[in-house]
């Protein structure tokens, strides 16, 4: 029966997903009617607001992320679209007052009924609960988790994609873990859903992907750097040979000037509307143990040019200086509230006023770590091909303690995909990084995870099967 229901998957999503949001516009819009008699004829202002309306949802739907029950938690999914409805409301509202503002309605521009626009949102946070609570709910019934199987290489990999995948209890249920040289690979494949596939040489990974794609398997694998140049190529075609063309030119000349111009814009407004919350900050590191307030280090940004990057200081003074790690000895009462909601990378405005940083780019990593890193991933220097940022793809999909090579994926996807309209989407979507309990998780001492023994195939094991 559940087989079967699988045919019907998207249908019943879509389905939730279209009563969800006309119940969330006909909350705004048939609340504001009430006073507004026009909404509910044919007119220009009826017109101008629902365009709006769809356009804004459609527009922060995109920024923030959709309704798709199955796929993610609840929570994510409840932030996603609450901070779309907000924007899509204020946004829709305001074109409302602009269109009321003529000789029948009001003669200057006014705020149209601020007040019931409480009202509305919290009616939609409740339509918004039910349907991601309740229609993740309904699909976890109606469908029962993919059947999986990991393959990878050794068990450090295997310790480094499970933490996530066991993340979604729900979605994936892991019953097989391989290494990628067992002969026995592909029975383990056609006996279920999904494939996760990580931490394998490219050659051998290829292989299986198109073998996942021939019998129509869900596959998943984690990018390496030619992944993100071909991802970012375009379809060319010479004469009628296809080919896939990577142009690495960096950022135009334009583009560098209106990067530029906006950050300079960003910060000076960024600065003035925190200046309450950096004095409150403030006197609360002060009054805590009486150090300095803010906190210099030496960090790298583009070309490898080092600069001192501004932080409210979070750690107790003159201790040793390395990354955090968990249940951290060295950060402050205060500190911690500070790096829970990022208030302390506040200051990184005034580096990007001096043209050290950029207010989206790659994360300023201490010049410790880009050693360490380097060292042991020389593709962690590209990162240095643009200039380091408060924000970013790393800053918002990552968090403390992903790890280097997540990281540096992360940001070459921004480097190689980088847009205006990109630095506007990673900056509205920063909003979601406060509202992530384990974006600032720290490092972690030691950490294994043991699903079931994993023994790797030696390379010159000639059977080929685990000993």
């Amino acid at each position: 029966m559940k087989s079967n229901l699988r045919k019907l998957e998207n249908s019943i999503v879509f389905l939730l997903k279209l009563a969800m949001h006309v119940l969330l516009f006909w909350t705004f819009y048939g609340l504001y009617a009430v006073k507004n008699w026009q909404l509910l004829n044919i007119s220009r202002t009826s017109g101008v607001v629902i365009a709006t309306y769809l356009i804004m949802s459609y527009m922060f739907s995109n920024i923030y992320g959709r309704y798709d029950v199955g796929k993610r938690k609840s929570k994510p999914i409840m932030h996603s679209l609450i901070l779309t409805i907000a924007f899509t409301d204020v946004l829709s509202m305001l074109m409302l007052s602009v269109m009321n503002t003529n000789e029948r309605n009001n003669k200057t521009f006014e705020l149209e009924q601020p007040a019931l626009l409480f009202l509305i949102f919290f009616i939609q946070f409740i339509i918004i609960f039910i349907f991601t609570y309740g229609g993740n709910k309904l699909y976890f019934t109606l469908f029962d988790p993919e059947d999986c199987v990991i393959i990878t290489s050794s068990q450090r990999s295997l310790n480094e994609v499970i933490k996530g995948i066991r993340k979604y209890k729900l979605q994936y249920k892991v019953t097989k873990i391989a290494d990628y040289r067992d002969v026995n690979l592909k029975d383990y494949i056609n006996e279920r859903d999904t494939v996760f596939i990580y931490d394998v040489p490219v050659r051998e990974r290829t292989a299986i992907v198109e073998y996942c794609y021939q019998n129509m398997k869900n596959v998943f694998f984690n990018p390496d750097m030619h992944d993100v140049i071909e991802t970012n190529s375009k379809h060319v075609i010479l004469d009628d040979v296809s080919m896939l063309g990577n142009i690495s030119k960096g950022l135009t000349l334009e583009q560098k000037i209106i990067k530029r111009i906006s950050d300079v814009i960003i910060s000076v407004i960024a600065l003035v509307l925190t200046s309450p919350l950096l004095l409150i900050s403030a006197i609360a590191i002060k009054a805590e143990d009486g150090g300095s307030i803010i906190f210099k280090q030496n960090r790298a940004t583009r070309g490898g040019k080092i600069f001192s990057v501004y932080k409210l200081r979070t750690m107790k003074e003159d201790v040793e200086n390395y990354s955090v790690i968990e249940n951290d000895e060295r950060v402050t009462k205060v500190g911690k509230i500070l790096r829970k909601y990022r208030v302390d990378e506040i200051p990184q405005f005034i580096n990007v006023l001096k043209g050290d940083m950029s207010v989206v780019g790659p994360r300023p990593e201490m010049l410790a770590n880009i050693f360490n890193y380097t060292s042991v991933l020389p593709e962690f220097e590209y990162r240095l091909r643009v200039k380091a940022g408060i924000t970013g793809y790393a800053q918002i999909a990552g968090k403390y303690n992903t790890s280097p090579k997540d990281k540096l994926i992360l940001d070459l996807m921004y480097i190689e995909e980088y847009s205006l309209w990109l630095d506007i989407k990673l900056l509205f979507q920063t909003a979601l990084v406060i509202l992530k309990k384990d974006s600032t998780e720290a490092f972690k001492k030691e950490e294994e995870f043991v699903f079931e023994e994993y023994v790797p195939v030696e390379a010159d094991n000639e059977s080929g099967k685990n000993e």
